[in-house]
C-alpha cells in the first residue's frame, strides 16, 4: 500500500476550508469539555483500533492500539522537521504503513504533537523544534482526515500524559490504595507535569480534561522562575537547565556539559565528574519545579504526577521539590504560616504514604441536637512519579481520548453503532 499523494502548494488552503461538521466532529462545540476518564476495564476491552504517533523532534514513531495495547509493530520514520513537504509525506507514509498492518480498519487517529497549535481544529502553528512548520499554520489534522477518511484528534503531549495517568495511572492507583486502607477519601483532580526539553503541564479537573477557552490552559512553562525571577520557570526546569547549571558550577563550556542522565550518574558517584555540581543542578531544578507546582495548586486542588525524561533522576531533585511544596511564608509581623493550606505528602516515601492513607474522619455533634455528622479536618494532597511511564501514559491518553470522542459522535448520531466506555 502506498501513501496518498501530497501536493503542498495546492492542498493547504482547501484543507482549511473543507471542514464539514461530520468530518471535523464539531470540535469547537463539544470537543473535550465533557470528556471524562473511562474505567480501566472498559479501556482494555474496546475492540476499536486507533492509530497513533509519537512525534519527536528527530524521529516519528507510528503504531496502533486496540484494547489498550499495541497491535502493530512500531514504525519509525525521520521527522525531517526542517522540510515541511518531506515531513508531511513521512507522516502520511507512516500512518499508511501502520494501517496496512492493522487487524481491522482503524476507527481514528489520535496523537500528541508539539505546539503552538489550534488543537481543536488540528492546525499546527510555528513549532520551534520543527522549523518546517513555521509557515503560519499547517492543517495537519484535516490533511490526515482527507487522506484516511477517519476522525483525527491532535493534542498537547502533557495533556494526554495527564489524561492517561488519570485513567490508568497515578490517580486510580492512589484511590485504590485509599480504598484498601479503608479511607473514604477519593481524589478527582490531577495536575500532570512533564520535564524534558521543556516543562509541560496538564490538568484533569473532576474527571474532565481542562483546556481553557483558547486551549492554552496549564502552560506552566511561562510561570515566573523563583531562582532568576526575570526568567520563566522553564529556564530552570528542563534538560538544558540541568546542563547549564552543571556547566557553570563545573567551570566548563555549555557545549561540553553532559546530558542529564550522565549528570545523574555523576551525582550518584557512578560516573566521573563534578559531584557537587551535579547534585546542585538537580537540587535547583527541584526547587524551581516545586515552586511552580505550589503556585498551580493554589488553583488546582489535586494530586500531582510528574513524568518526562528528566524525571528519571527524581531522587536527586525530590527533596528540594517536597521542601518547597511544604514551605512557609513570613508575614509582615514576622509570623510564619504555610504556603499551601494542604499538606503535601510524598508518595515515593513509604512512611509518608502510610500517613497519607490514614483517615482522620471523625464524628462531630450537630449543635442543638443529638445527630452526628462525619468530618475530616485534614487537607492533604500528594505528589508522585508516573505509574505508567511517560510514553505509555501519553499513548493511553491518546487512545482513550479518541474512544471517548467517537462515543460522543455516536451518541449524537444514534444510527451509528459503537461500544460505550462511559
Amino acid at each position: 500500500m502506498t501513501a496518498p499523494k501530497l501536493s503542498i502548494k495546492s492542498d493547504f488552503a482547501p484543507l482549511a476550508l473543507s471542514l464539514s461538521p461530520s468530518s471535523r466532529h464539531q470540535k469547537g462545540d463539544s470537543h473535550i469539555q465533557n470528556l471524562k476518564p473511562t474505567s480501566t476495564a472498559h479501556l482494555y476491552s474496546d475492540d476499536r483500533i486507533v492509530m497513533t504517533l509519537d512525534a519527536g523532534g528527530t524521529n516519528f514513531r507510528f503504531s496502533s492500539t486496540q484494547r489498550g495495547v499495541p497491535v502493530t509493530e512500531t514504525i519509525a520514520m525521520p521527522s525531517n522537521g526542517n522540510d515541511l513537504e518531506r515531513c508531511l509525506a513521512n507522516i502520511l507514509d507512516g500512518f499508511t504503513r501502520v494501517k496496512s498492518e492493522c487487524p481491522a480498519p482503524p476507527a481514528a487517529i489520535s496523537f500528541a504533537f508539539p505546539g503552538p497549535a489550534d488543537y481543536p481544529h488540528g492546525i499546527i502553528g510555528d513549532v520551534a523544534n520543527l522549523p518546517g512548520f513555521c509557515v503560519g499554520g499547517v492543517a495537519l489534522g484535516p490533511m490526515l482526515e482527507d487522506a484516511f477518511q477517519i476522525p483525527v484528534f491532535i493534542n498537547n503531549d502533557a495533556d494526554l500524559f495527564t489524561f492517561g495517568e488519570a485513567i490508568a495511572g497515578l490517580l486510580p492507583h492512589v484511590n485504590g490504595l485509599l480504598e484498601k486502607a479503608g479511607n473514604p477519601k477519593r481524589y478527582q483532580n490531577l495536575l500532570g507535569v512533564t520535564l524534558g526539553t521543556g516543562i509541560g503541564g496538564g490538568i484533569v479537573r473532576n474527571g474532565q480534561l481542562f483546556f481553557g477557552d483558547n486551549f492554552s490552559a496549564a502552560e506552566i512553562w511561562l510561570m515566573r522562575n523563583k531562582l532568576p525571577p526575570q526568567m520563566n520557570v522553564e529556564e530552570s526546569a528542563c534538560i538544558r537547565a540541568v546542563r547549564r547549571v552543571y556547566a557553570v558550577l563545573a567551570g566548563i563550556p555549555f557545549e561540553q556539559s553532559p546530558d542529564p542522565r550522565c549528570i545523574e550518574q555523576i551525582a550518584l558517584g557512578a560516573a566521573a565528574g563534578n559531584v557537587e555540581a551535579a547534585r546542585e543542578s538537580y537540587r535547583r531544578l527541584g526547587e524551581a519545579v516545586g515552586d511552580t507546582i505550589a503556585n498551580v495548586l493554589t488553583l488546582v486542588d489535586g494530586l500531582v504526577v510528574i513524568g518526562g525524561g528528566v524525571s528519571k533522576g527524581w531522587r536527586l531533585f525530590w527533596p528540594a521539590l517536597m521542601e518547597e511544596l511544604n514551605s512557609h511564608y513570613t508575614g509582615a509581623d514576622g509570623s510564619s504560616y504555610r504556603r499551601l493550606t494542604q499538606t503535601l505528602f510524598d508518595l515515593e516515601d513509604s512512611t509518608q504514604l502510610e500517613q497519607f492513607l490514614q483517615s482522620e474522619t471523625r464524628e462531630i455533634l450537630v449543635p442543638g441536637g443529638s445527630r452526628t455528622v462525619k468530618y475530616d479536618p485534614s487537607q492533604r494532597l500528594a505528589v508522585g512519579i508516573s505509574r505508567l511511564g511517560t510514553s505509555e501514559a501519553v499513548a493511553i491518553g491518546a487512545y482513550a481520548f479518541a474512544l471517548r470522542e467517537l462515543d460522543q459522535q455516536a451518541a449524537a448520531s444514534p444510527a451509528v453503532g459503537h461500544l460505550s466506555i462511559s
